[in-house]
């Protein structure tokens, strides 16, 4: 990891970026949608899922655990890969139980719920999407770590991560949009903060890299690349799972999830 080039480093981030970002397409959505596509959300977020799920088990699990086991040997390398895996899915746990429910960017909620004629107050609205907003920026921080570290190791990895957590941003964008712009009656604020959340994702990767790069040996690589995939995993089951059957029907989920298997499986064999 410490032959990592500059170009590789700006790649990454600029992948990072551009998941983050995608809250700003669930925002523009939200202004010139009358109603809540269900089918596509719940394709789309169960491909998410199927992409996140399958790269986090065949291929980041993976890795993690050969460098782990080159750096401290066969067994204590898979130990630490087992409980930096586990320690993601408690990290993302944490993250989430801290979050109110409705604030909650995970929970899914359509443009009717979020339009419906009989408002709170505008204070509870601005109260709302600014809530929403924060709420996304903690979630999205372990997501930009996860983007950037994936694309510092295999770029084709880094693409397929932040295209499904780009789509994952789409519902997270809505959710802070629509209660800003009915509180404040400006679009322009309402895009403004919902674009400006998904700036977490690139903040992730900041951090994450001024941080770590200094010891980014074998063994901060392998113990990072499990947490993401742990990270990644609890995404996936308590997160785009649920929210991909409320949007749509189960098998409408499901085989979003087995099409974005297949996808992922098919991107990997590509670039072996």
């Amino acid at each position: 990891m410490e032959n990592i080039s500059s170009s590789s480093v700006i790649f990454a981030f600029g992948l990072t970026l551009l998941a983050g970002l995608a809250t700003g397409i669930g925002s523009a959505i939200a202004f010139f949608a009358r109603r809540t596509n269900t089918t596509f959300l719940s394709v789309a977020l169960g491909f998410s899922a199927g992409v996140m799920i399958y790269v986090s088990f065949v291929e980041i699990f993976a890795k993690a655990r050969i460098s782990l086991e080159s750096a401290l040997g066969v067994k204590n390398g898979i130990i630490m890969t087992v409980l930096s895996f586990f320690g993601g899915i408690f990290i993302a746990a944490l993250i989430d139980k801290l979050v109110p429910s409705f604030e909650n960017p995970h929970e899914a909620h359509k443009l009717e719920e979020l339009k419906n004629s009989e408002k709170p107050p505008q204070n509870k609205l601005m109260r709302m999407g600014v809530v929403s907003a924060i709420a996304i920026g903690i979630h999205n921080f372990p997501e930009g770590l996860a983007t950037f570290t994936a694309a510092l190791s295999e770029p084709a990895l880094g693409v397929s991560i932040a295209v499904a957590i780009a789509i994952h941003n789409i519902p997270e964008g809505i959710a802070v949009s629509v209660p800003i712009f009915y509180a404040t009656g400006s679009r322009r604020k309402a895009f403004t903060l919902s674009f400006l959340s998904g700036l977490a994702e690139p903040a992730g990767a900041f951090v994450g890299y001024f941080l770590l790069f200094a010891f980014f040996d074998k063994v901060v690589f392998g113990i990072l690349f499990a947490s993401v995939a742990g990270i990644m995993v609890f995404i996936s089951f308590d997160a785009l799972l649920p929210a991909a059957e409320k949007y749509g029907e189960h098998h409408y989920a499901v085989y979003g999830l087995i099409a974005g298997m297949i996808v992922m499986a098919v991107s990997l064999v590509m670039f072996i």
